[in-house]
């Protein structure tokens, strides 16, 4: 993988690896889960903890999110 890809490129390697899914709307398309997580769900009354990452358009929009999301900026420590 070269540090120069694009956006595109980076994200079209990682669908061709299986690195990752197509991009979702949790509220509209439901969390992307297995049958086994939703029987956990149903069985503890409660979703299981999922990994997620937010695709930002542009840095505009990046720090218009660490602004007001904290956890957007502290949890980035260690993956720089």
């Amino acid at each position: 993988m070269s540090d120069d890809m694009t956006f595109e490129e980076w994200y079209q390697y990682g669908l061709s690896k299986s690195f990752c899914g197509p991009p979702l709307c949790v509220e509209h398309d439901g969390f992307p889960t297995t049958e086994e997580e939703d029987e956990w769900t149903l069985e503890n009354g409660e979703m299981p903890c999922f990994s997620m990452i937010r695709l930002y358009a542009d840095d505009l929009e990046r720090m218009l999110v660490e602004q007001n999301h904290s956890p957007s900026v502290w949890r980035r420590s260690g993956w720089e």
